[in-house]
């Protein structure tokens, strides 16, 4: 159970049906609610209707046995006096309730002696016929009131129970004082149509949450399809670490396009960067083969004849080992993401630094303020420098200016240069373009690399162009400190 609502298909055709209930559960409450009021407004409508009718025959001295609302066709009516008394009742009424009173035998009213209504009173008598209802309604005689009040209950009739809305309407008579009609109307049609939505919505709502939870299911299979065999060529892939396997694209434009679509970039960008590191092992490899076996040959040499023994060649070799092993570590590092320092390095005074002891390498620097690691600034430029000593003809120039934001160093000889073609391809790590150079006078094509990583990681740019006089132009630019 945990496996299947683990899905993202069992949870959203879990929420859409979840939804959609709550949503069919809200409109059928309001559907029955609205249905309910308006079907009792339209019975107090009726039972009001009938109510009045009888009020004005009452208002013109109709007695009550004349009354035509009594024969208890349109429903019970009941009379009651001022007192509560019923004074007459629709016929073959057996009981009542929601009334003013439970009574449905009418009773006789008080003697006219007792009857503080009585018209044989002072001048003051009509005022005394005058009463006001529950509101405080003041009315004349023969009138009747505006006002009506509402009240739900039930009543039988000639054995026949239901349920009826009352409607109560005072009237002012001319001789039986006031009196309040009480008109019911049947409710059956309410209760049925209220009966007959709760039907249709018990057994319309269950098949229509199964229709929605069968089409979210159907649709969201349809949708997640393309990641299933997204999924499952990501699994192959894993398995058999073939990182030229790409991921099926669907054709449409959604969301799950664009993944996949993405998914193929990553994949790529990790088998290029698998083949870069396979190339970088290999080439390290080689180029470290190189001098280990000549210091192992002169040893070898040495240990049978010492007097061959070329100490100085033993040496160099041990100097190019150390500094090929220094490059490969720097490299290293650079790849795993290490920061450079935060320090400030004034790159006019590094570049008078690197250039003392080295002929034939003029500076023109101005003060600029960087932020980084001055040994690896240092090395950047030292590899620049060795680049364009190994390239001059006589001279290599170091300037150091402010643009804008960011400091620019320039390091430029007067050299062959480099083509066009070539001045992105010479910062590839162990290019060199002269192929027939050897590797003691070329190095292993590090130092390119190295700089421009180094540049990159200090949040800068390294470029080759052409030099003013000529030869080959690197400038290397790094963002000015506090401007980073």
């Amino acid at each position: 159970m945990s496996r299947l609502f683990g899905s993202v298909r069992a949870r959203a055709t879990l929420g859409a049906t979840l939804v959609v209930a709550v949503a069919l559960v809200a409109a059928g409450t309001a559907v029955v609610l609205s249905l309910r009021s308006n079907l009792t407004g339209e019975a107090g409508t009726q039972a009001e209707r009938s109510a009045r009718a009888v009020a004005a025959e009452l208002a013109v001295r109709t007695p009550y046995d004349k009354l035509s609302g009594l024969d208890g066709d349109d429903g019970p009516v009941q009379i009651v006096d001022e007192d509560g008394r019923l004074v007459a009742a629709s016929d073959d009424l057996e009981r009542i309730s929601g009334t003013a009173t439970a009574d449905v035998t009418p009773r006789p009213s008080a003697p006219d002696g007792d009857d503080d209504d009585d018209d044989s009173g002072d001048d003051d008598s009509g005022d005394d016929s005058r009463g006001s209802d529950d509101s405080g309604e003041s009315l004349e005689p023969g009138e009747i009131a505006r006002e009506t009040t509402f009240s739900n209950g039930s009543a039988t009739i000639d054995g026949d129970a239901e349920d009826y809305r009352f409607a109560a309407v005072a009237v002012e008579t001319h001789d039986r004082g006031r009196l309040t009609v009480h008109a019911g109307a049947p409710l059956a049609a309410e209760h049925s149509a209220v009966r007959t939505a709760l039907t249709v919505m018990l057994i319309g709502f269950p098949l229509l949450l199964a229709v929605v939870a069968g089409v979210t299911w159907l649709v969201t299979g349809r949708a997640l399809r393309p990641v299933e065999g997204i999924r499952r060529e990501m699994a192959v892939i894993t398995a058999s670490e073939d990182l030229a396997r790409r991921v099926p694209e669907p054709a449409t434009h959604d969301e799950i396009a664009r993944l996949a679509r993405t998914t193929n970039e990553t994949l790529a960008a990790l088998e290029a960067s698998v083949e870069r590191q396979r190339s970088f092992v290999a080439d390290a490899s080689h180029e470290l083969r190189s001098p280990i076996a000549s210091l192992r040959t002169q040893l070898e040499v040495a240990a049978a004849h010492p007097e061959l023994l070329d100490l100085e060649g033993a040496v160099e070799d041990t100097v190019r080992l150390q500094h090929l092993a220094a490059d490969l570590l720097l490299l290293a590092r650079l790849d795993a993401g290490e920061r450079p320092a935060g320090a400030r390095v004034d790159l006019a005074a590094l570049a008078r630094e690197e250039a003392a002891g080295r002929p034939g390498v003029a500076v023109d620097a101005e003060p600029a303020e960087v932020s980084g690691s001055r040994g690896q600034l240092g090395r950047v430029l030292a590899n620049l420098l060795d680049n364009g000593r190994r390239h001059a003809r006589e001279r290599v120039t170091v300037t150091v200016r402010r643009e804008g934001g960011s400091a620019v160093l320039a390091v430029a000889d007067d050299g062959d240069g480099v083509a066009e073609a070539d001045r992105e391809r010479i910062f590839e790590r162990f290019v060199r373009l002269d192929a027939a150079r050897s590797r003691d006078d070329g190095g292993a094509g590090l130092g390119l690399a190295i700089a421009r990583d180094v540049a990159v990681r200090h949040g800068g740019t390294l470029t080759a162009a052409a030099a003013p006089a000529g030869g080959a132009l690197f400038e290397l630019r790094l963002p000015l400190a506090g401007r980073e």
